[in-house]
């Protein structure tokens, strides 16, 4: 061990040692395998978390540097009548100062010469909508279209009909496509595409065929990004002879030390504030001996004109047992609700595309009182007049699901309210999720709370399950020094971003060796 450490190169320049008073490699390398001393151990410790987040911080930074100096995006220099005419006169509600500085950022992209490369996250409610649909005015206003991609068919079709009545009194033409789009209908949507007759097209995965052509397509907007692959998203910048600015969205907020580190090479805007006037949605946990008394509040709910979900969870492992669940569920919510008094809906993922959009729309427009469903309806359904949220095996969620859940009520005057329905017999883990949920609404604190439960791997899911693979540095307990690092990388950068300067030379020789192999930088677009 003692020979090698003479070849052991220092890979931090030397005003970053004094700076951070970190030892130097050899130092490190040599206390973190034969200490002399606790305090040298912690200090070998803290100098190789510090190297390694570093240079993942380091490499995100430069690559987003480099996007923005290689890839070029159509400069929108026109904030035009749509825009004005829609933010003065057909705005729904007053922006908050959030939202303002959100599109400030985003009309700041699309003003320059480099293609908008932008993660917007905000909590459910807080209004990612409108904020998407005043960056699609500004690209229709400078002459192009624009498209909108969300994961299910649901949400594509919310999103269809909630922009449309925004723009009912702008001269712009919104299409919507899906799986479900009838054959006849496609082909005529493919054709106005192409002839630029469509400004904005909605859709889900149908966005992403072959057949659909754009004539020029300037913005393309993701919703609740995390449900497509790196392939999928980037078909989309193969639409065009430019790629068009990118905003992709999230309502599942990421703590902020991974959006660091997974998110780190995109531009990052949040909203985080809610419009003024939302109550608080109250947050009860019930378990299974209590459901009388459930039923009890249900009934009072329904009897003010309220309207009530009933979710079941719906796991893919055992999707035929869940499947039993959800229909043991309905029956016995149908015996305790019974007809002419109540009416009931049920929505599950087995079902075809014109069946839920039928049963949807019976709840929308207050026909039905109570709505039976799975996960189904975790993103995007907007019902005002819903209230309650009971979520049946509330222990056999995850928090971001609950909290997506939770999100489903709240969106009226009304005080809304969120019921978690447990057995008696809860993990340790599944009590903190409980508890966490009852506690807050912030889907940032609740954000932070689930990477502390499941780490950075499963937080991220399988897709990405190699993208965290760190020697020594843990994303949870080491936060502060992931900072300290991202900045000092950032500094480096701003001052010599090609690593040109002799002082940064150990800097540029550490990258380039790290470039020969596919890590990290290569899984993140």
């Amino acid at each position: 061990m003692l020979k090698s450490q003479n070849y052991i190169v220092e890979t931090l320049p030397k005003n970053i040692l004094e700076t951070f008073k970190l030892l130097s490699k050899k130092e490190a390398l040599r206390n973190i395998h034969f200490p002399q001393n606790q305090h040298l151990l912690s200090r070998a410790q803290y100098r190789l978390k510090f190297e390694e987040f570093f240079y993942i911080q380091l490499q995100l930074i430069r690559k987003n540097l480099l996007h923005k100096a290689k890839i070029k995006g159509y400069p929108f220099s026109e904030i035009g009548d749509n825009f004005n005419l829609f933010y003065k006169n057909y705005l729904p509600f007053k922006l908050t100062n959030a939202q303002k500085r959100v599109i400030k950022e985003i009309r700041f992209d699309l003003g320059s010469f480099a293609q908008m490369n932008r993660l917007l996250q905000g909590d459910v409610g807080s209004g990612k909508t409108i904020v998407a649909l005043m960056s699609v005015l500004i690209a229709i206003d400078n002459g192009f279209q624009a498209c909108l991609m969300a994961p299910t068919e649901i949400l594509s079709v919310q999103h269809y009909n909630g922009l449309s009545e925004l723009c009912k009194h702008l001269n712009i033409s919104i299409y919507l496509l899906t799986g479900s789009t009838k054959t006849s209908d496609r082909k005529k949507i493919h054709e106005k595409l192409e002839n630029g007759e469509i400004n904005l097209l909605i859709g889900t995965h149908a966005l992403l065929e072959d057949k659909v052509k754009f004539r020029n397509l300037g913005l393309a907007i993701i919703d609740e990004q995390h449900r497509f692959g790196v392939a999928q998203r980037s078909k989309l910048w193969h639409k065009n002879t430019l790629p068009p600015h990118i905003l992709v969205m999230t309502a599942t907020p990421i703590p902020r030390t991974l959006a660091m580190s997974i998110y780190g090479d995109l531009d990052i805007s949040i909203i985080d504030e809610l419009p003024p006037g939302r109550k608080e949605i109250k947050t009860v946990h019930r378990f299974d001996a209590n459901r009388l008394r459930v039923f009890k509040f249900i009934r009072d709910e329904i009897s003010k004109g309220r309207q009530v979900y009933i979710v079941y969870p719906l796991i893919q492992e055992s999707e035929a047992l869940d499947y039993k669940d959800l229909m043991d569920g309905f029956e016995s919510i149908s015996r305790e609700f019974h007809k002419p008094t109540y009416q009931i809906s049920i929505v599950h993922g087995k079902m075809k595309a014109k069946d839920k959009e039928f049963e949807m729309n019976r709840f929308l427009k207050g026909e039905t009182q109570i709505m039976v469903a799975t996960t189904v309806i975790e993103v995007g359904v907007n019902v005002p007049n819903a209230s309650v949220m009971i979520i049946e095996s509330a222990e056999r969620f995850g928090l971001s699901q609950l909290h997506q859940l939770r999100g489903r009520v709240g969106r009226g005057a009304d005080q809304s309210y969120c019921v978690l329905m447990t057995s008696h017999k809860l993990s340790e883990n599944a009590k903190t999720r409980i508890k966490t949920m009852v506690k807050t609404s912030d889907g940032f604190e609740i954000a932070e709370v689930d990477l502390k439960l499941r780490g950075p791997g499963d937080l991220m899911g399988t897709q990405q399950s190699g993208v965290l693979n760190l020697r020594i540095a843990d994303i949870v307990k080491d936060h502060d020094i992931l900072k300290i690092a991202r900045n000092a990388a950032i500094d480096i950068l701003k001052s010599d971003p090609s690593l040109s300067l002799s002082k940064n030379l150990p800097v540029k020789m550490t990258y380039i060796q790290l470039a020969k192999y596919k890590n990290i930088w290569n899984f993140i677009s």
